[in-house]
């Protein structure tokens, strides 16, 4: 059959090795994986072997013109007698496991994961140098046990994470040729850290502490998202990584990624949310709401300040993430409707929002206005919230 766009987005798996293969370019197929994902292959012959080659994903990595082109030109260097899949596994078993974390952060974490920054942190922190310069191929199942044990002792949570993560690196290695695909997995086979399920949200007692903390704090970027966390619910990276043109302040939203189907998302802002946002101060030539350290670029790492903010509050087991668990929480005592809550918060299923329940858009901005009034009741705070001074302006 001839390929075409149309076809190979209807294509549907139907078990086992499942190819279908291009009339147009002799070799040149589109594999179908179980979960649906796509990628393009080309079968040849080079000494007298039989060879398939992953040229790459469908629509993440090559268009179907991609495909057929650079399928036309390896075949012309098969022809002139190279073994372009031998080339690919030599040059990619040249690179070091270094080289194969820079290819996980930049082809899969960045492509299709909202949290990739959370990898980079975690493997730029808890992996050891000296396995930098080595081969793939040379990290052994018991060097990742130890790691993750030692790990895993004081931070049984962050262990796991940290073992997903080389799981998934250790497995598109394969794909991308950087170990054999007979290699075994050095993650696979090892036993996770028992996890208790986490049950925290800010409590009304523990409110005007944390809100004097954070008045304490000196940086006012700090103050302002640690605010805009507790009202809006936005996850840390969409917020962090949010620029002024996001915000649509008539509509009273933050604009946020699409979601990888091409859908809009939208976070509602409450005028308290508002307010904050137009008193923070612009930087000139950067446009990100909370700029970084880095000309240009946006605030990362927040860690610092919220350890001192969490000190000074006496919150040392409160998270970030716990408060935007905050807004589904109190959202949920004070009677809003969960699939409202699910909406609102943008929550993939109905089982994550009902973690609220057993624990205790015009709907949705009723739902955040009331909500940012209990917050500031609770805070003991009247009149419109500020936390900087002289910032941006409704234009």
């Amino acid at each position: 059959m001839r390929l075409t766009n149309k076809s190979i987005k209807a294509f549907a798996y139907q078990g086992g090795w499942d190819v279908r293969w291009d009339d147009t370019v002799p070799g040149l197929g589109v594999r179908i994986y179980p979960t649906g994902k796509k990628s393009f292959v080309l079968s040849y012959r080079a000494a007298g072997r039989k060879r398939l080659m992953v040229l790459g994903r469908y629509g993440a990595d090559l268009t179907l013109d991609q495909a057929r082109d650079k399928a036309r030109k390896l075949r012309v260097k098969v022809r002139e007698g190279e073994d372009p899949a031998e080339a690919k596994r030599r040059e990619a078993q040249g690179q070091t496991f270094g080289d194969l974390i820079g290819a996980y952060i930049e082809r899969h974490a960045k492509v299709h994961k909202r949290t990739w920054p959370a990898d980079e942190r975690r493997l730029r922190l808890h992996i050891p140098q000296t396995w930098l310069g080595r081969k793939a191929n040379a990290i052994k199942r018991e060097e990742v046990a130890d790691l993750h044990n030692r790990f895993g002792l004081r931070a049984p949570y962050e262990a796991n994470r940290l073992l997903e993560v080389l799981r998934k690196m250790f497995k598109l290695a394969k794909v991308w040729g950087f170990v054999d695909e007979t290699d075994v997995n050095p993650a696979e086979g090892i036993q996770r850290f028992k996890e208790r399920k986490r049950k925290r949200w800010v409590e009304p007692e523990e409110l005007p502490r944390l809100v004097d903390a954070i008045d304490q704090e000196p940086n006012v970027y700090i103050r302002a998202a640690i605010w805009l966390f507790i009202l809006s619910g936005v996850r840390r990276s969409e917020l962090l990584e949010a620029k002024w043109e996001q915000v649509l302040w008539n509509r009273g939203q933050l604009r946020l990624p699409e979601t990888k189907s091409g859908e809009e998302q939208h976070a509602t802002l409450s005028g308290p949310a508002l307010a904050i946002l137009q008193g923070i101060p612009k930087q000139e030539g950067n446009p990100y709401i909370f700029p970084g350290a880095k000309q240009g670029h946006h605030l990362v790492n927040i860690t610092k300040p919220w350890g001192r903010i969490r000190k000074a509050a006496d919150v040392d087991d409160l998270r970030l993430h716990d408060l935007r668990r905050t807004v589904g929480s109190w959202m949920t005592q004070a009677g809003v409707d969960l699939n409202l809550i699910r909406d609102a918060l943008r929550h993939q299923n109905i089982s994550t929002t009902l973690t609220y329940a057993r624990l205790g858009q015009d709907a949705a901005r009723e739902a955040f206005e009331d909500h940012g009034r209990r917050i500031l009741e609770a805070a003991g705070r009247r009149g419109p919230l500020a936390v900087v001074e002289g910032g941006a302006k409704d234009e």
